[in-house]
């Protein structure tokens, strides 16, 4: 069962670099620097999660989770210079993903939060690999 929380979930499945993690949560979380918008979330860090897939986390996002998407952290979000983190629809089309990059997450989760845009506008903006980087 995933954790529920009031601000919208960062959860780590890949446990290999802890300063790694802790560097990309205060990423995520520091307002861009233009208008101050930040992205409001939660990171969990629990091991129970190590390794889970995102279809696994569809699956337990069935068991009464409230939110309509989900952040994931996973060994290429660690290793890859931009450190694109999964963004897992869990509403429209359960399992539609994509990734983004952690200085243009605010625009995904504010606007998913508040239903300004739909998963499927930042699917369309991202680029050729599939990463979103900000329209």
């Amino acid at each position: 069962m995933l954790p529920h929380t009031e601000q919208s979930l960062v959860l780590r499945t890949d446990f290999s670099d802890d300063g790694g993690w802790e560097s990309l949560c205060e990423e995520i979380r520091r307002p861009e620097p233009e208008n101050g918008f930040q992205a409001y979330v939660d990171c969990v860090s629990d091991r129970q999660f190590e390794g889970v897939t995102p279809a696994q986390i569809v699956a337990m996002a069935n068991d009464g989770f409230e939110k309509s998407f989900v952040f994931l952290v996973d060994r290429m979000t660690i290793e890859n210079e931009e450190h694109p983190l999964v963004v897992i629809d869990l509403f429209a089309e359960p399992g539609r993903m994509f990734r983004v990059i952690p200085v243009a997450m605010w625009s995904v989760e504010n606007n998913l939060s508040l239903a300004n845009l739909d998963f499927a506008d930042f699917v369309k903006s991202c680029g050729e690999d599939g990463i979103y980087r900000g329209m």
